[in-house]
């Protein structure tokens, strides 16, 4: 047949919530149970299964990745004790048009979405400096950074991907439940914009982390540029951007953009102004110093992932960055004066040892 019916179930509760259609024109269930008999026990079976259909069928793809001359749309179809007719005794579930391409209201693709989670996971833990104290997360949505960051962690800023800047009921009551169970970071509940995180303060966190938020952003009509601003500008001088988010953002390069984020020097007067008139080049600096990253492989959409560390001297003015300059050569030439006056006590300690040594010798042998 063209489509094949397969029962969905409830990620949390592991209850059926009902079946789906799932198109198997161009790829047969015949080639899937064939590469399904490499592996060895009945689990991992079931899971190369689940893995095969989320690559192969437009179930678990996103709307805007399936064409219309592609795969069929898939139909939900309800249980048999639901809404149903019966013809010739038989026991025939209706069909329910679903209003999207996939009926499992997720944002990613299953693949996607379950790879992704598992290197932000180990992102948020491998890559969180012990001495960090703060974490903030860009578009909060769940519990799951509670899980994520390190117990060295002490507090966790939340903001928010809505339009309204509000963090819903539901994202509060999974923070409160996974931060009651962990026992580790205490929740700064914040109803404030990603893109404008008007509640904390300028380099007062150690961490931001920003999980699959930008996208949820742009569909939510906020700007995810301004967030990664906002989020250099809360970052302590040596914090840390923690990313997982997707490769291009309406044709904008993620990475790229985290890469060539410049801040802009304020001149002190308009004299110092005038005379900088014409030198743009010049007083623009970049804000992260060292960005680390790696494209996120085994995905359907392309996800980048990486580390951003802000620059010590993010934000100086030329006169500042001046002054830091002199009073680091200042205190290089302290340390070679020093070393060199240890290096010369040390020699003039051996020189009068040597000599005590001769005296005792010419003593001892007249």
């Amino acid at each position: 047949t063209e489509q094949s019916k397969c029962r969905v179930y409830h990620w949390a509760s592991n209850k059926a919530v009902g079946s789906i259609l799932v198109p198997t024109t161009g790829y047969c269930l015949a080639n899937i149970r064939a590469r399904m008999a490499s592996f060895g026990c009945a689990a991992y079976r079931r899971l190369a299964l689940v893995v095969l259909f989320a690559s192969h069928c437009s179930a678990f793809l996103p709307p805007a990745s399936v064409s219309s001359g592609g795969f069929t749309r898939p139909t939900l179809v309800a249980d048999a004790d639901s809404s149903s007719t019966t013809m010739n005794g038989l026991v025939r579930p209706t069909r329910r048009p679903s209003s999207s391409t996939t009926g499992l209201r997720m944002g990613l693709d299953l693949v996607t979405y379950l790879r992704t989670e598992w290197i932000s996971a180990a992102l948020c833990t491998n890559q969180t400096p012990r001495s960090a104290d703060v974490c903030l997360q860009l578009g909060t949505e769940d519990g799951r950074a509670v899980t994520f960051i390190p117990k060295t962690i002490r507090t966790l800023i939340t903001s928010s991907a809505e339009a309204d800047g509000k963090l819903s009921v539901t994202a509060r009551r999974q923070l409160k439940q996974q931060a009651e169970r962990r026992k580790a970071a205490t929740i700064q509940y914040e109803d404030q914009r990603a893109d404008d995180l008007t509640e904390v303060e300028d380099e007062s966190v150690d961490v931001v982390i920003s999980l699959q938020a930008a996208q949820r952003m742009r569909d939510s009509g906020l700007d995810w540029k301004k967030s990664v601003q906002e989020a250099a500008r809360v970052l302590k001088p040596g914090g840390r951007l923690l990313f997982v988010e997707a490769a291009t953002i309406d044709g904008v390069s993620y990475l790229d953009y985290v890469q060539t984020l410049y801040t802009m020097r304020v001149a002190a007067d308009e004299a110092e102004q005038e005379d900088l008139s014409g030198k743009e080049d010049e007083v623009r600096y970049p804000v992260f110093d060292e960005v680390g990253s790696d494209d996120v492989d085994l995905v359907i959409v392309p996800h980048i992932a990486g580390v951003a560390v802000k620059a010590m001297d993010a934000g100086l003015t030329p006169a500042e960055r001046a002054a830091k300059a002199a009073e680091e050569e200042k205190d290089r030439l302290a340390d070679l004066s020093i070393a060199a006056f240890e290096r010369g006590n040390k020699k003039r300690r051996k020189k009068k040892k040597k000599k005590k040594q001769t005296d005792e010798q010419a003593v001892e042998n007249p």
